[in-house]
């Protein structure tokens, strides 16, 4: 199963520029928002999840961040983020991986996830994420999945859609509700995808 996912998302960035996938924006503002809103120094180790060729990299290398790493599933998806960067690139902790099978080397004080989430359908997938996140992360985490007036397929792929119930009920064994935040995407193709954001902070019994 993560082989075949992999082999999809490596021939969608091969094959796909940013403006002919839906997913793409020229601004990740609500994702800035939130990341602001957590108050932490420009020192804080933060990780982008399926972080792709998503600008949000360029905005925390532009603000100053110093502990940047961006996680993805397809290689060729990062080779264009690093391209894009230039000499940028260096600065940035790349790892290829499926998210499901990512073992951390550290802990990050924020985990931004914007449409990686949506994309674990199965009770398995879902549970070695959340295993993942509770262990490596001692700050905060963000995540930004379709809501249940979203779409229910992206790039050809089933997607599990989210309230803000249904999604602090899966993170609540390990994390607290901040806030969430409903987004009204326009992609590239000038159609709405209705995104939610929720932030939650660490939190240990």
């Amino acid at each position: 199963m993560e082989i075949e996912r992999k082999k999809h998302w490596e021939r969608v960035y091969e094959t796909k520029s940013p403006d002919q996938v839906s997913w793409t924006q020229k601004s990740p503002k609500t994702s800035i928002d939130l990341i602001n809103s957590f108050g932490l120094t420009k020192t804080a180790k933060i990780i982008d999840i399926g972080g792709g060729d998503s600008k949000l990299v360029d905005y925390l290398l532009d603000k100053g961040f110093e502990n940047i790493t961006v996680l993805d599933i397809s290689a060729k998806a990062l080779d264009k983020t690093k391209k894009r960067l230039g000499n940028k690139a260096d600065k940035i902790n790349w790892v290829v991986s499926d998210i499901t099978e990512f073992v951390p080397e550290t802990t990050f004080d924020i985990w931004h996830d914007r449409a990686t989430f949506h994309f674990l359908t199965t009770a398995d997938q879902i549970s070695k994420y959340l295993n993942t996140a509770r262990k490596n992360v001692s700050g905060y985490i963000t995540i930004g999945t379709f809501s249940e007036n979203g779409p229910k397929k992206c790039s050809g792929l089933d997607i599990k859609q989210y309230c803000e119930e249904s999604l602090t009920t899966e993170l609540k064994n390990g994390f607290e509700k901040i806030r969430c935040v409903k987004e009204e995407h326009i992609t590239p193709f000038n159609t709405k995808q209705n995104f939610l954001f929720c932030s939650f902070k660490r939190h240990i019994i």
